[in-house]
């Protein structure tokens, strides 16, 4: 699978464009502000993209950085940022990332991922984000789609996201670090899904083992 990831790679930057971006992938190409990719990003995690980017816009029409956001209150956040999953835990989480940004940062998003591992609720996904979506610096994000669908494609053999980070770090040529989440998350939300992914439609087709499918589209 080694010499195929270079055609995989060239064939899902073609249809690419087809899809919607993911949305921090969207948010850090209108503006390139580590603070709102950190923070769409926790309200991101087990949320739908379309309530994500939602409640990242009405967040961020309160406050855009760590010293505005501090000023809020949890009900404030809550309020805006509802339905994304666990909202009241992500409104607790965002106040003290904050305060501890400050604190400890200057106000400043840290662009190590071992720094930005000490916030709370920011776990590598997160962190891998920051640096390469917030800072444009090399890493690999790996969310459930990279890691679901680098295992299927038997690029990997893998049984954890950080695992696939790890592997892909080893593997995965230093060119496509960056941009490999946004097109294996696109692909996945549209093609590659979970479940009964729509194999009659992949465009790399040929290039998959299909590792763990039993039933397909």
């Amino acid at each position: 699978m080694e010499h195929k990831i270079d055609a995989i790679i060239e064939t899902l930057r073609k249809v690419y464009p087809e899809w919607r971006e993911p949305v921090v992938t969207e948010l850090s190409n209108r503006e390139r502000n580590p603070f709102k990719v950190l923070i769409s990003t926790i309200i991101s995690l087990r949320t739908k993209d379309d309530v994500t980017r939602q409640a990242a816009a009405r967040l961020f029409d309160l406050a855009t950085t760590p010293d505005e956001m501090v000023l809020l209150s949890p009900e404030e956040i809550e309020k805006v940022i509802y339905p994304a999953g666990f909202y009241k835990n992500k409104a607790l989480t965002i106040l003290i990332v904050c305060s501890d940004l400050l604190e400890r940062f200057g106000g400043r998003v840290p662009d190590d991922i071992d720094d930005l591992l000490t916030l709370r609720g920011v776990g590598r996904k997160t962190a891998n984000l920051v640096v390469t979506r917030g800072y444009n610096k090399q890493g690999i994000c790996v969310d459930t789609h990279v890691h679901r669908i680098s295992n299927r494609l038997g690029y990997v053999k893998t049984r954890t996201p950080d695992e696939t980070e790890f592997v892909l770090r080893k593997k995965l040529p230093a060119q496509y670090w960056i941009e490999y989440n946004d097109l294996l998350v696109a692909f996945g939300q549209n093609i590659c899904k979970p479940v009964s992914p729509y194999c009659s439609q992949c465009p790399v087709h040929n290039h998959c083992i299909r590792v763990g499918v039993t039933i397909h589209r």
